[in-house]
C-alpha cells in the first residue's frame, strides 16, 4: 500500500513539473485599485489550489482532533469500567458454617 502511495505523489509531482516547464509566462494579476501583481502562471495556480484546499485541510485535522479525544474519553471510561466490574467479580469467600452446639441431654427421671 506505501508503495501504490508513492506511486501516487511520484506520478503528480512529475505531472506537476511538466505542466510548470510548459507553462512557466508571466501573468499581471489586477488586485484592488491600482494595485497589479506580475507572476508566473504556476506559482498563481499552485497557490490558488493551496488556498483553497486550506479550509478543507483545516476542517480535516479537527475532526480528526475532536475523533481523537473521543476516542481516548471512550477508552478511559472502558478501562475504569472494566477495573470497577472486576473488583466487583472478585471471587467471594465462602461464608464459614456455623457449629451447631451439641443438643442437652433430658433426662426422665433418676439414673
Amino acid at each position: 500500500m506505501q508503495f501504490l502511495r508513492t506511486a501516487f505523489w511520484v506520478v503528480i509531482a512529475v505531472a506537476l513539473a511538466f505542466f510548470c516547464m510548459a507553462n512557466y509566462v508571466p501573468v499581471t494579476v489586477r488586485l484592488w485599485g491600482d494595485m497589479v501583481m506580475e507572476t508566473k502562471l504556476p506559482v498563481l495556480l499552485i497557490g490558488a489550489f493551496l488556498l483553497g484546499a486550506m479550509p478543507f485541510w483545516i476542517m480535516a485535522r479537527a475532526t480528526r482532533w475532536r475523533m481523537k479525544r473521543r476516542l481516548e474519553s471512550t477508552e478511559r471510561a472502558l478501562v475504569a469500567a472494566t477495573a470497577s466490574t472486576t473488583v466487583s467479580a472478585a471471587p467471594v469467600p465462602a461464608p464459614v458454617p456455623a457449629v451447631a452446639e451439641p443438643t442437652p441431654l433430658i433426662s426422665t427421671g433418676p439414673a
